[in-house]
């Protein structure tokens, strides 16, 4: 769940599919709304909801009937209930830093924005836990508990995110090669279901006997539930930590060094690499001395004891240069280390200092693909006449491309779009994966059927509706085409059972 984009399109997309529900008159509701969370934290007003008519990816845009802010877990508790009761759908929100649409809202609908619910409930160094309320941002939570401790997962948001939001989509960032993801880190959640009703998923023990409800929940991207409280695992800050960053003339240059690197049996702690288009509108921003005029730019962090990172640490620099590269940069102190790490944080933002718009997206391909996928995407770019920029975690295969255009020419943002989708394509077609951590949202659904049989989506819908039988939990969001509980998956197939006499359906 990288950064925010700061290019709008020209105009609001249609979303594809997005539930075509009768016009509601929720003007009960949002009495009931009023009464549960104060006239203050209800907004109605049109100029109010503007705010969140749209998440990190301005692509698609919807405005909901009502915006509501709860403060506790009680109150999240009674407006989900009051929803319930009304029939009327309704969408969790964090920091809207998401960049799939899995935050847009619904028309008719009620925005639930835990922007409010910010604080640190407990704090367990001695295990190694704390618990948060899902609107704390994934940077305080390393904050709370440091120096001492750390929370891995850093999205390049990390300032802004939320972890209620980082839990939806699974997110991950620079240190998820080493360090793993959201879903690694996550060992309890209280949550309130669609139909109202809270439950709590694990807690502070490491791993509860069971189904593994608490992994489903996970990267559900908001359709099972909202969480109100999050427990999760912090681990010992490292003892070192040496980073470097290593110029290239080519990212197929780059791409074989981070091959090497991984097959060598190095573990960095992140591996992160950017193109020169990349490089160039990162530079504008962070101005960390980065030359504009190589073909791409690694950045190499190693971390944990200090013998252990020297060591490794001239074995990265040496493969490095037998990769071509005659300029390797080692951060000399804590703030080199921090500049290197903010022209790498701010490629997303500084996009729109060379593109009036752009389309991210976020793909993910099996790492000694690198070179192969990066060519074909720069083939895709040179045959729509697009810039296509490329920042990514190299490590684990995780691309972001950056699809430039002209919001205010005419036709372009769909060009563009298309040129993402055949972006995925060819990261499927490489054995990848349509989304390695900005989730699927409304943006990547449509591709769901590309990854997935008809027989998985039909399972994924019935886990669904176990979760949330009314459908009232973001819908719209994930599947690919409307589905609704209780309709039969595919062909009716009489069940052995069933042939026996021993059982009959109902």
């Amino acid at each position: 769940m990288d950064g925010p984009v700061d290019a709008a399109p020209e105009g609001p997309a249609v979303v594809e599919d997005a539930p075509q529900a009768p016009a509601r008159d929720i003007g009960p509701l949002v009495a009931e709304l009023r009464a549960i969370v104060g006239d203050k934290w209800v907004y109605t007003a049109e100029h109010e909801l503007r705010t969140y008519e749209s998440d990190g990816l301005l692509q698609y845009r919807a405005t909901p009937a009502a915006a509501v802010l709860p403060n506790t877990a009680e109150e999240v508790h009674a407006v989900v209930k009051a929803c319930a009761a009304a029939e009327v759908p309704w969408v969790a929100r964090g920091a809207g830093s998401g960049l799939s649409g899995g935050a847009l809202p619904v028309e008719d609908g009620v925005l639930l924005v835990l922007a409010r619910m910010k604080r640190v409930l407990e704090i367990d160094l001695d295990n190694g836990r704390v618990c948060v309320e899902p609107g704390v941002t994934n940077a305080n939570v390393s904050a709370a508990v440091g120096p001492g401790f750390f929370y891995p997962p850093d999205p390049s948001s990390q300032i802004v995110c939320s972890i209620g939001g980082n839990v939806a989509e699974n997110s991950g960032g620079a240190h998820c090669f080493k360090y793993g993801f959201t879903t690694n880190y996550v060992t309890g959640l209280e949550l309130v279901l669609g139909d109202g009703e809270m439950i709590q998923l694990g807690g502070m023990e490491p791993d509860a006997p069971g189904y593994d409800l608490l992994g489903a929940f996970v990267g559900s991207e908001g359709t099972l539930g909202v969480a109100t409280k999050i427990w999760l695992r912090v681990v010992p800050s490292p003892e070192t930590v040496k980073t470097l960053v290593a110029f290239f003339d080519t990212t197929h240059e780059a791409g074989e060094a981070v091959s090497e690197i991984v097959q060598g049996g190095v573990v960095p702690g992140a591996i992160e690499m950017m193109d020169a288009k990349a490089v160039e509108a990162s530079e504008q921003s962070a101005k960390a001395g980065f030359p504009i005029d190589r073909g791409a730019a690694l950045l190499v962090e190693l971390d944990g004891s200090a013998r252990e990172c020297e060591a490794r640490f001239d074995e990265i620099v040496a493969i490095c240069e037998r990769n071509g590269s005659d300029d390797v940069r080692v951060a000399r102190d804590e703030a080199e280390r921090q500049r290197f790490w903010r022209a790498r944080k701010a490629a997303f933002a500084a996009m729109g200092r060379i593109s009036p718009n752009y389309f991210v997206q976020d793909g993910v391909i099996p790492r000694t693909k690198l070179p192969e996928v990066l060519g074909r995407i720069e083939a895709l770019g040179e045959e729509y006449g697009m810039i296509v920029a490329n920042v990514f975690h190299a490590g684990d295969g995780n691309l972001h491309p950056l699809v430039c255009y002209d919001g205010a020419v005419e036709g372009e943002a769909e060009r563009a779009e298309e040129l993402s989708a055949l972006i995925l394509d060819a990261c499927l077609d490489a054995g990848g994966s349509i989304t390695g951590e900005h989730g699927v949202g409304v943006d990547k659904k449509k591709h769901m059927p590309k990854m997935f049989a008809e027989e998985d989506l039909d399972a994924f819908q019935r886990l669904r509706c176990a979760f949330d039988p009314a459908g009232l939990a973001n819908p719209g969001k994930l599947m690919p085409t409307p589905r609704l509980c209780g309709e039969v998956p595919g062909p009716y197939r009489i069940h052995p059972l069933e042939a026996a006499g021993l059982a009959e359906r109902f």
